[in-house]
């Protein structure tokens, strides 16, 4: 959780210039309320009211930064109350400082960075302005051709991305927020980590930009730190009653030395309260050294006061430290907390979730949730029954201040995530991909790639199929490409169509199978059929060919016949081909050996040409063909106009039917009029065609492959296809990872 949790309360606020919000040392004594939300920071929501305003002097970018429970998330969203009108409604406006209220305006554009990369965070933002854009950099010329100024408030920078490991944020800031910054028309405030503010301010010339960092002394809020501890005494009505919770002045004695030693930490103030109010015995208000100074010491202190080694605290808090997406499944705990330490800490963890409790949250979600496409743009992952008919509990740290500060009191950060690797690739019941929890399947790839363990990982198609595509393609894309084996470098190129189609774990499996075979890997491709999948079809054979167009599927006579003398040349295949249409084929044509025809640019290697009248002009830079076999690999040297295509009687008795657009093709059942099978592309079909027994013929612009049509009844569900058509660019702009936003 972010810093949004973190509870502030204060009356008061340093005095500061409404246009540069310099803060000084005294609190002002004006009378005005707090923000009910934030309660204090009135520096720095002075400084935001300016930014937002556009008051002369004001900055055009604001970049907000802090140490990690600093309170960052919570004056964004304190913030953002008062730029929504609706919410403002809901807010004493007239009894706060009339500096920190901006004027009734229309909402910030709000995009959430959770969970997402930088690209689908990029085009989140294009769709919240319904721009045109085909390609990402359109979008930031678009955004600097509006004649009005726009204003765009991104939160939570440290939470982009799928992966943890995969340094998104830093992606984001150089991707996104630095070409926001640089556009005119665009009014920026960032709240992002404090490695990552220097750069992105940097990146813009001097009195455009304005770092706010809630740490420095000019930002500072001390009184509203103070009130933020006395306000959580007083609220502890369960807790036994003691002088520093009932006695005003105890109260806030106590209070004062909280914050002092939290030197501007509300985490630490909130871990500071809550651990003395859970065990208030033989504590000395009077005793500082009592009083946590950082995040690490609030760990400590609270161990120590419950009665318990600190160690056996971070122990247990450790596989938490290191959970992806949603959180850890709750039955997963003691087995990483135990790999972490190296011994059982099943004893531990049931003496000590009292002990642990006040560090963690649990979060309910319905079976099938709480894997990373949750978190960014939905797609993949389909959770098995494994997970409990009655959905699954996910634990997670409360903030990840506390996670950053348990990693960090390791003494081989490495080497535990190594160990929590092996136990959750243990744990998947007899290494069976479709049986494995879906926390295992969509995100021990996270856990091997910080461990340096994801390429030897990286080879197992079951995993390819089963895993959630969002937070896998993160992964693997974090690895450099010379440490990836081929079968990974398939995956690579095919997964943005697996994230783009939000494909269920069988169409993944056949759009994989598929793959593989265009790349050279059949036994990969072999292995797919072997792993329960249902899979719609089984490719045949893939040739790379550049420039192929129309298919056709025929046959050739048996060796030694010719083509039936009442045949004429239009209805031979090749004629049919070019001519974009059918025709019909006599009785028997079948018989002979199944072929596809392929027209390609003359001068292809192994292509003939069609033939031309003496002195007929080449049509179209001159058109030929290439002849394959249609069961197996293999060209076949004949006349293209030997090829005779099924008749239409054929095609009427054929169990399925095609139809298809620019980049995406269904293969139906006659009988029953329901799709049996759905291709996608990441670029356009140039060709298709179907024999009357099932074998499907496509060509895009990658090349041309055949698959046979297995499926016997309809799909239960079909990829879902993206409202536009695929064009020459739309390689580049089937967002998927980069921002499905079909």
């Amino acid at each position: 959780m972010g810093d949004e949790e973190v509870m502030s309360a204060s009356g008061g606020e340093n005095a500061t210039d409404a246009t540069n919000a310099a803060g000084t040392a005294e609190a002002t004594t004006a009378g005005y309320a707090p923000h009910p939300f934030v309660g204090g920071r009135t520096a720095v929501l002075r400084a935001l009211a300016a930014w937002r305003m556009r008051w002369p002097g004001a900055p055009r970018v604001i970049v907000l930064t802090g140490s990690p429970g600093s309170g960052r998330s919570r004056l964004v969203t304190g913030f953002l109350m008062l730029c929504d009108p609706e919410y403002r409604k809901r807010l004493p406006l007239d009894d706060l400082d009339p500096a920190t209220v901006p004027p009734e305006l229309p909402a910030p554009a709000v995009p959430n960075p959770e969970g997402l990369t930088a690209a689908q965070l990029l085009w989140t933002i294009a769709d919240h302005f319904e721009l045109s854009a085909g390609r990402a950099e359109d979008i930031f010329t678009e955004l600097g051709a509006r004649e009005e100024p726009v204003t765009i408030v991104v939160p939570d920078v440290d939470r982009a991305g799928p992966v943890r490991a995969a340094e998104e944020p830093a992606r984001l800031v150089e991707d996104v927020l630095e070409p926001l910054a640089a556009t005119e028309t665009v009014h920026l405030l960032a709240d992002v980590p404090r490695e990552l503010a220097t750069e992105l301010a940097g990146s813009l010339p001097r009195g455009q930009v304005q770092i706010i960092d809630l740490d420095e002394p000019e930002w500072a809020d001390p009184e509203g730190l103070a009130l933020h501890a006395e306000t959580a005494l007083y609220a502890a009505t369960e807790s036994p009653e003691r002088p520093y919770t009932t006695d005003p002045d105890a109260r806030r004695t106590l209070a004062e030395a909280i914050a002092r030693r939290a030197d501007g930490n509300r985490l630490t103030v909130q871990l500071a309260v809550q651990s003395l109010l859970m065990q208030p015995e033989g504590f000395d208000p009077s005793d500082e050294s009592q009083l946590p100074a950082t995040v690490g010491e609030a760990l400590d202190l609270h161990a120590r006061r419950l009665g318990a080694d600190p160690q056996t605290l971070r122990l247990i808090l450790a596989p938490l430290a290191f959970a992806e997406g949603q959180g850890l499944p709750v039955q997963l705990l003691g087995t990483l907390a135990g790999a972490v330490a190296g011994r059982d800490m099943s004893q531990d963890i049931a003496d000590g979730m009292m002990l642990a409790a006040p560090f963690i949250q649990p979060v309910e979600v319905a079976d099938g949730d709480g894997h990373s496409g949750d978190d960014g743009d939905g797609a993949g992952s389909d959770a098995e029954e494994s997970a409990g008919a009655g959905g699954r509990t996910l634990l997670r740290l409360i903030h990840h201040g506390i996670a950053d500060e348990i990693r960090a009191g390791l003494p081989d950060g490495r080497d535990a995530q190594t160990k929590i690797a092996m136990a959750l690739l243990e744990a998947v019941p007899e290494q069976d991909w479709s049986k494995a929890d879906p926390y295992i399947r969509d995100h021990l790839a996270a856990h091997t790639l910080e461990a340096g363990l994801l390429p030897q990982l990286l080879t197992d198609p079951g995993l390819f199929a089963h895993a959630d595509p969002v937070s896998l393609r993160a992964a693997v894309e974090a690895v450099p490409l010379e440490q990836l084996g081929a079968p990974a470098r398939t995956y690579l190129r095919i997964a943005p169509l697996l994230t783009r189609t939000q494909a269920p774990a069988d169409m993944r499996a056949a759009l994989l199978e598929t793959a593989f075979v265009e790349d050279g890997l059949a036994p990969w491709a072999e292995a797919l059929h072997g792993l329960g999948f249902a899979l719609p079809w089984r490719t045949l054979w893939s040739l790379p060919l550049t420039g192929a167009g129309a298919v056709t599927v025929g046959s050739l006579p048996p060796q030694g016949e010719s083509v039936p003398q009442q045949r004429s040349e239009s209805e031979t295949a090749t004629d049919g081909a070019a001519a974009g249409g059918e025709s019909d084929g006599p009785p028997g044509a079948t018989a002979a050996r199944p072929v596809a025809a392929v027209l390609v640019p003359e001068g292809t290697p192994g292509s003939r040409p069609l033939p031309r009248a003496e002195g007929e002009a080449s049509e179209g830079g001159g058109a030929a063909f290439l002849i394959h076999d249609l069961l197996r690999p293999g060209y076949v040297d004949t006349d293209p106009t030997l090829v005779v295509r099924p008749s239409e009687d054929e095609r009427a008795a054929a169990p399925f039917g095609i139809s298809r657009g620019a980049d995406y093709l269904r293969v139906w059942a006659r009988a029953s009029q329901e799709v049996v099978a759905a291709l996608v592309s990441d670029t356009p079909f140039t060709g298709a065609d179907l024999s009357p027994d099932g074998v499907l013929v496509v060509a895009t612009e990658r090349g041309v492959n055949a698959r046979q049509i297995t499926a016997a009844v309809p799909l239960a569900a079909t990829p879902t296809v993206p409202a536009q058509a695929a064009g020459p660019d739309d390689a580049d702009a089937s967002h998927g990872l980069e921002g499905d936003h079909s």
